[in-house]
């Protein structure tokens, strides 16, 4: 049960990442600012979400068939959830994003997206840690 709930949440986290980009190109609607140098910094990005969530999707497959690769690959995507959550909470704080909140319902989801990260990143190699260590 625990690696199906694992899965489910990859598998989410994973199509979330690209429904993000795909707006953020295309429609614009997730983008917190038009302002260029935001624009530049988000679009720094991509390539490593996009690893993130290969590695959150084989992951999630192999816990799903039982393939010894799940751990490891859910690994790989913890650890990218996290680092990929500090850079976006580093920028935010250094540029004062987070006081966009109040006025800003992307800004909000980018608090969102960046709570999720970080909590899942670390749930994972805590709850993976305990079972394969």
């Amino acid at each position: 049960m625990l690696f199906l709930v694992l899965s489910i949440l990859l598998i989410l986290t994973a199509i979330f990442t690209i429904y993000f980009w795909v707006d953020f190109f295309f429609k614009g609607h997730v983008q917190v600012t038009k302002e260029k140098w935001y624009i530049k910094f988000e679009s720094a990005f991509p390539i490593a979400d996009f690893w993130m969530a290969i590695c959150a999707l084989i992951g999630a497959i192999g816990f799903l068939t039982g393939q010894s690769f799940g751990p490891f690959f859910a690994l790989l995507a913890a650890s990218s959830l996290i680092f990929l959550a500090l850079m976006d909470i580093t920028f935010n704080v250094q540029n004062k994003m987070y006081h966009r909140i109040r006025k800003s319902r992307e800004m909000a989801f980018e608090l969102v997206i960046n709570v999720w990260c970080l909590t899942l990143g670390i749930a994972l190699i805590l709850i993976l840690s305990t079972i394969f260590l």
